[in-house]
């Protein structure tokens, strides 16, 4: 006894203790929450100086929601030391609420002022980041005629449609040179003006138009390059394909495999003389694909010759077969319902499902073998499901009381059990023979 009442003790005091730990963490909370709103406020202040109204609203408002969140917080820590006395459990209640309150608001303050630093910091760089815009635009101008005399040697050598991608890059990039000055000007007056978002946002547009500018000029260069080693690749393709051309002939000449071969004579034939404007990418793509679609064919013509396709009247005895034993299967379950478990009514209902899916294979040949292995795997579960339910009948049947001699209670039991399936197998096995017989 006496240890039961020092373990409640102990118990009441670590209670004690942490509940004063939670009074001291919700009045530090409190502390700590309302010297940040202080600093936070002379932080909007000047933010509101450099920056203007608009990029500050956000904190401005979450300034306002933590004020009024955190007057509920200041009423609850004064009803914990007003006269009136209170339950543990409701301070308790009360100290959890205003360390809520107080993480929520230094979250939310935190967010807030982050994004406002980021503005802050965009605006101080401006000034750097229009000088940089500047340079590379200058930079990026003494490019262009380097693309020009790039482009017109390339429209010498290949055809429109390959240099439909660079055709128009020199002026695409002198526009969007001409673009990036522009916000950089824009960005200055609207800076001049104390419109420091609308001048973020210029600021924002003539950097990305720099970038584009970058990537178009570059695209220009690596141009060339790309067209070589495709052209490359495409004189080893074409190798290539004439040598699956030939291959092809040896292989089984299934309609799928002489149309793709034909497929791919005609690409290589289609495919620009030389001294002509060409396109390797578009020629490089179509031999790509007839070569694969050749490859395939062969693929699965090769299987297919190693693998007969089983004909209607194969799939259709098999699925009889399976028929006579599920209706085997299901005449001996649902007569000893009683007697029969889980296991062999759900191999007899998986095999009546699977059945019901098999008719739909039967007239497309790319599912006729898939047909033959369900009808099959349906005679399987129907077989296992009379075996599992003539043990469950064996087991539940009683056993020897002294009824009579082996005719009932001995052998007799026995060979009862063994005569449902022999004679189910035996049938079957009859059927089976008639059938080879008559067929």
């Amino acid at each position: 006894m006496a240890g039961f009442w020092g373990r409640c003790k102990r118990e009441q005091e670590e209670l004690a203790a942490q509940d004063a730990d939670l009074a001291r963490r919700a009045e530090r909370a409190l502390v700590a929450a309302d010297e940040r709103i202080r600093t936070t406020s002379d932080e909007l202040a000047f933010a509101q100086a450099e920056l203007g109204d608009s990029l500050t609203s956000d904190l401005k408002a979450a300034l306002g929601a933590v004020r009024t969140h955190l007057g509920e917080a200041f009423q609850l820590h004064q009803l914990n030391h007003d006269e009136i006395p209170d339950t543990l459990e409701e301070l308790r209640t009360r100290n959890a609420r205003i360390a809520q309150l107080c993480d929520w608001a230094e979250d939310l303050l935190d967010e807030k002022t982050a994004v406002l630093a980021d503005n802050v910091a965009k605006v101080r760089r401006a000034p750097e980041v229009i000088a940089q815009v500047r340079r590379d635009a200058e930079e990026l101008t003494t490019r262009i005629p380097q693309a020009r005399t790039t482009i017109e040697r390339l429209t010498g050598r290949y055809a429109e449609s390959a240099m439909r991608r660079i055709a128009a890059s020199a002026d695409e990039a002198e526009q969007l040179i001409a673009f990036a000055l522009h916000g950089a000007d824009v960005c200055e007056r609207r800076r001049t003006a104390h419109r420091n978002d609308e001048a973020n946002l210029a600021l924002e547009t003539a950097t990305e138009a720099v970038r584009r500018t970058t990537s178009i000029l570059d695209t220009v260069e690596d141009f060339e390059i790309e067209a070589l080693r495709a052209e490359s690749t495409l004189a080893d393709v074409v190798a290539d394909s004439r040598g699956d051309i030939v291959a092809a002939r040896s292989a089984p000449q299934t309609p799928e495999v002489v149309a793709a071969a034909a497929q791919l004579e005609q690409a290589l034939n289609a495919l620009a003389p030389a001294g002509v404007h060409n396109d390797p990418f578009a020629e490089l793509t179509q031999l790509r694909t007839a070569n694969s679609a050749l490859d395939s064919a062969i693929d699965k013509a090769q299987y297919r010759a190693q693998h007969p396709l089983p004909s209607l009247d194969q799939v259709q005895h098999s699925l009889d077969d399976a028929d006579r034993q599920l209706g085997v299967a299901r005449s001996l379950i649902s007569g000893h319902r009683g007697w029969i478990g889980a296991d062999a009514r759900t191999r007899l209902a998986e095999a009546e499902r699977l059945r019901v899916d098999v008719p739909g294979m039967l007239p497309s040949e790319d599912t006729r073998e898939l047909a033959l292995s369900s009808s099959r795997r349906v005679a399987q579960l129907a077989s296992e499901a009379l075996q599992l339910a003539q043990h469950d009948i064996d087991s539940s049947r009683p056993q020897n009381q002294g009824w009579g001699g082996d005719g009932w209670g001995g052998g007799g039991r026995r060979g009862g059990g063994g005569d449902i399936v022999s004679g189910v197998l035996g049938g079957l096995v009859i059927g089976s023979i008639l059938d080879g017989i008559f067929d």
